[in-house]
């Protein structure tokens, strides 16, 4: 029987040889970083020691032998689809982005697999039969009971874009209590006491998440809710303009400012706004979240919370690594990111 492919050694056995981090092997590897000459010696050593060629010199069939047996995959698990849809597409470009980076620095294949009204349980079950080292998923619409599956599946595992403190698993999310507070501190430095929420009713953890942060920041401010411009609406630019129509006409008072859940929801929120005769900002001031590339070109270009999407994407790789190389049971891994506040135009600003 003619033998396969020769299985090329992964740049993390390459590193292992030589005495160094994955990330100073990858340096060597790519000519960048300022390395001494006697690490870069001992990297090149181990690679001709251990026949590794890099992944662009490889011949196919070695290639796609690797890719196989270093092979993690990203998992996009739309669930009702009020998120995860194309007003959203360039946010989970950035995850990926960020993942695709790490991967390929530390010697895997990403594999990006896109569900819809699949069953989680039969999504893991096709895992479990699979050679892949490990997954990352997207926790946007997923429930509790899907992250149980997903942590019991026995394949190493880390979930982004969700954040559940009382869940044994492995978490990479922002922060949104601290971001919240960032725009919130921003409209009150600016003179806003009256300040509303446009939040939505889509099953999202983080919406529920910022919710809660906007009610303690409120609190921390020593600013009054008024549960009358509390909004929920749909996270569809289309179906939260038409609910912000039908909501805002049923207000007596609007509330001088405005925190919106995401730049989605605060894009449909303004365009209702315009058609009620509401100018952005001379008469109210609106708060995104998220920084989408729409955002800056938007009218009025609007002021936004930026998410770091792509960092989160690459430490879900380094973890999943991590998780992947440990002799034994790693305890659970919970990271939230700060992010800033881009100031753009739709916020009025004190003289």
């Amino acid at each position: 029987m003619a033998a396969g492919p020769k299985q090329n050694p992964t740049l993390r056995q390459v590193a292992e040889h030589a005495g160094v981090s994955v990330t100073t092997a990858s340096l060597v590897l790519n000519r960048k970083g300022e390395i001494s000459e006697n690490t870069r010696a001992n990297v090149l050593r181990a690679m001709a020691e251990l026949n590794y060629t890099p992944r662009g010199e490889r011949s196919n069939a070695d290639s796609d032998a690797s890719d196989a047996q270093n092979a993690v995959r990203f998992l996009k698990i739309v669930r009702h689809g009020q998120t995860l849809n194309r007003d959203h597409n360039v946010f989970i470009s950035d995850y990926i982005d960020g993942m695709s980076y790490e991967a390929t620095r530390r010697d895997y294949s990403l594999q990006v697999v896109s569900h819809e009204a699949v069953d989680v349980a039969s999504i893991i079950e096709e895992i479990a039969k699979s050679d892949l080292r490990g997954i990352v998923a997207l926790g946007t619409e997923l429930s509790d009971e899907d992250i149980h599956l997903i942590n019991d599946c026995g394949v190493p595992n880390v979930i982004i874009d969700t954040y559940r403190p009382f869940v044994d698993g492995n978490f990479i999310d922002m922060d949104n209590e601290q971001l919240v507070h960032l725009a919130l501190a921003h409209l009150a430095s600016n003179g806003f006491r009256r300040i509303g929420l446009v939040s939505s009713y889509s099953e999202v953890n983080n919406f529920k998440l910022r919710h809660e942060a906007y009610m303690r920041a409120m609190n921390a401010h020593g600013l009054e809710i008024e549960e009358e411009n509390i909004l929920s609406v749909c996270a569809t630019i289309e179906e939260a303009y038409e609910d912000s129509i039908k909501q805002l006409s049923n207000i007596k008072k609007l509330s001088d400012a405005y925190f919106c859940a995401n730049d989605v929801i605060a894009f449909g929120f303004i365009r209702a706004l315009r058609e009620l005769g509401y100018s952005v900002p001379g008469d109210i001031s609106v708060v995104g979240f998220d920084n989408l590339p729409m955002a800056s070109m938007f009218d009025p270009p609007l002021t936004s919370l930026n998410v770091p999407k792509q960092r989160i994407g690459a430490m879900a790789i380094r973890f999943l690594d991590d998780l992947i190389v440990a002799n034994e049971k790693q305890p659970p891994v919970k990271v939230l990111l700060s992010g800033d506040l881009v100031i753009r135009k739709s916020v009025k600003l004190a003289d």
